[in-house]
Order: C-alpha cells, then structure tokens, then sequence
C-alpha cells in the first residue's frame, strides 16, 4: 500500500515561524500546498471540485435554467485524471498535517467514495463519515433518481495513532445535552448569508453554509489551532474561523473568489472574551477522587446514596467506598454490580438529597474543580 507517510517529502525549507496565517495565498491548489511547513496545521477542511460530470445544461419543469455547478475547476478529462489530482493534494495535506492533526472532506457521491479510498490509501485514518443533510435540497427536476438532499464529510486523523482533537461535551451541548449523531440537519446557504457578485449572480455556486462549518470547528479545533482550506472559495472556513478565534490559511486560484472572500473577512469581527470561546472537557478536567467530598465535608460518612429512579440505595463508608447490598467498592464498582452491568459511571449514577431533590455527586466534583480553576488563576 502506498503511503503519504512513505512517499518522499517535498523539500521546503520555510520554518514554522515563516508561516504567514489569516491569509488568502492565491495560486494553484498543489503548488501553494508545497509552500507550507512539515506537520504545521492542526486541521484541514476541504471543498474539492466534486467532478460532477454534468452533461448538458439542466431546466425546471417551467424550462428556466437550473443555476447548475459548470465551471472549468469543476471539469476533468476523465476518473483517472481527478484520482491523480487528488492524490496529490491529499499527500501534500498530509505532510502539512501536525501528528495529531484532522482533515475534514466534503464530497457527493459523485466524488466522496473516490476520495476516501484515497485517504485510506494515503494512510489517514477514518474517524467518522458525517452525513449532512440538507433542510431545503434542490429537487430532483427531471424525476429519475430521489432528491439528493445529502452531501458527505469525512473526518480522518493523520494516522491510526493521532491523538485527535474531539470536543465531545461542546457538541453535546450544542445538540440539547444529547450526544451529537453523525446525521446533520443544516440547511443550504440561502437568503442574506448567500454571497453575491455585482451582477447579483450567487457569487460562488458551491458556498457552504456558516452553520455547518461552526460545527466542524467547533468540534475538532480549539482557540489559537491553525485551520488550512485548500479551495477557499468565497472563504466560509476562515470566516467561521476568524470568528471563533481559530487562525487560518486558504488556498485560492480564482481571482474573482478572492475578491469576494477578503470583502467578507474584513468585514468579520472575531470573539475577543477568552471565556467565551473556552471550550472545557470532562477529560482533561482535574481529577478528584470521591474521598475528597468526603475530605472536604460535603458528604458525610454514612449518608445515603441512590440512582436517579430510587431503585438502588448505598451507604458511604468512611474510607471512601461505598456499601450496599453485600457489595462494597468505588462509586463505580459498586454501581456497576447491582446493574450486572460491565461499568457504570459513579459520578452520574449517584445521587444525594438536597432539600428533598435528588442531585447527582458529580455537582458537587464540579464545585471543587470550578474552585481549584480560580486558585490557579489567581496563582497566574
């Protein structure tokens, strides 16, 4: 199998702290990527042409034009010749990619089976393939297929061993609490958000919504990450990134495109609060054993414990584990006996009464981290 870990690497002799960011670098796609450090970016998110292969023009039952993707970038002489454009691009992404570094590819079905081949060919490692769909697809005029009311992402690490950014609490809390599928509901770039030229033509005829590039950002970026979009385009990712304060690079040949994207990102005013853009994570969060709301007073040895529905009670012992049914052990491993369940996670299982109300202990391990947080704060 041929590898872009394997393949001879493009000699660039410019240093990380060369690396122009928050730019729009204007030329061919390849060319420019050959022009960026080794291992320098910490995300990538694609729009490649999607080699459509359209033939002939396409009309509404009315007979007016479908404003249909026809332009030359989007045009190549055969499978082969787009295989090999992507092939090289996506060496030249992995190269740049840090070790822990993702890349994001948006594709239709005419190209997205094409390109993950590829990406596996290449040595990426898949994570997810996140299928958007649209709220408000373009129908299926000559009505001889479905509608097509989906597009596909791919989300790869650089290697099966990266260890990859994923806010996982940041998008359970954009989805309600709830964890975030892998089907999206987004609808198409329309109304004011749609860019338009001075002939008032849609100035890009495949301009990605805000709302789904947030997302893509939110989850696999934090503050300060460097984001790389080699088809810039009217620049919807560095739009997205300048306003979540992430930096970025886009790659751009079309004059035009470049036009209209450097209007919108001067118009772009970035998040300056720090807490805001913040995004924390229960896995890096300080740990704190359960002997310490013991420690500290604020549950008391033999106070009883039950599950959210009342149906399993406990005793805290005062060394730190818990009794409860001939069991006694961790918060964990106790919970996770009387469900004959292999884990259990303590810290939600468990509930104390406050004033009647049940109330899960992992409230009272946030206290002690949100109080630990201002002592190093302050300590800075």
């Amino acid at each position: 199998m041929s590898t872009a870990k394997n393949q001879k690497k493009t000699q660039n002799p410019s240093k990380d702290s060369d690396l122009k960011t928050n730019c729009i670098l204007q030329g061919d796609t390849i060319e420019k990527l050959r022009t960026i450090p080794d291992e320098s970016i910490d995300m990538i998110f694609a729009d490649p042409p999607y080699n459509l292969q359209l033939g002939g023009d396409l009309h509404r039952p009315n007979n007016t034009r479908v404003d249909a993707v026809d332009d030359e970038w989007d045009k190549f002489d055969s499978f082969k010749t787009y295989d090999d454009f992507s092939r090289e691009w996506l060496t030249e992404a992995y190269r740049t990619l840090k070790p822990n570094g993702t890349i994001w590819v948006i594709g239709s079905y005419h190209n997205i089976f094409r390109i993950g081949a590829i990406l596996q060919d290449l040595g990426y490692w898949v994570l997810n393939d996140v299928i958007w769909r649209k709220t408000n697809p373009m129908p299926n005029f000559r009505g001889r297929r479905f509608t097509n009311a989906h597009e596909t992402m791919i989300w790869a690490a650089k290697s099966e061993k990266s260890k990859y950014c994923f806010n996982y609490d940041a998008m359970k809390s954009l989805n309600d609490d709830v964890q975030m599928r892998s089907d999206w509901f987004i609808p198409l770039c329309t109304g004011s958000e749609r860019l338009k030229n001075n002939e008032g033509q849609k100035a890009h005829p495949t301009q990605k919504p805000e709302a789904l590039l947030y997302r893509v950002l939110m989850s696999s970026t934090n503050k300060g990450d460097l984001v790389l979009d080699p088809f810039f385009g009217t620049g919807t990712t560095g739009a997205v990134a300048k306003k979540l304060g992430r930096d970025y690079i886009g790659i751009e040949r079309e004059d035009d495109y470049i036009k209209v994207a450097s209007q919108r990102l001067d118009s772009v005013k970035p998040i300056s609060d720090n807490e805001i853009l913040k995004i924390p994570s229960k896995r890096t969060a300080t740990r704190v054993p359960f002997g310490t709301l013991i420690e500290r007073g604020m549950l008391k040895p033999g106070t009883k414990l039950s599950d959210a529905r009342g149906k399993f009670e406990a005793k805290i012992a005062a060394d730190g584990n818990i009794i409860s049914s001939g069991h006694r052990g961790s918060i964990h491993k106790v919970g996770a006996a009387l469900q004959g369940a292999p884990s259990c996670n303590g810290w939600t299982f468990w509930h104390y009464k406050d004033s009647g109300k049940a109330i899960p202990i992992d409230a009272l391990r946030e206290i002690i981290r949100a109080d630990s947080e201002k002592g190093q704060t302050a300590s800075n």
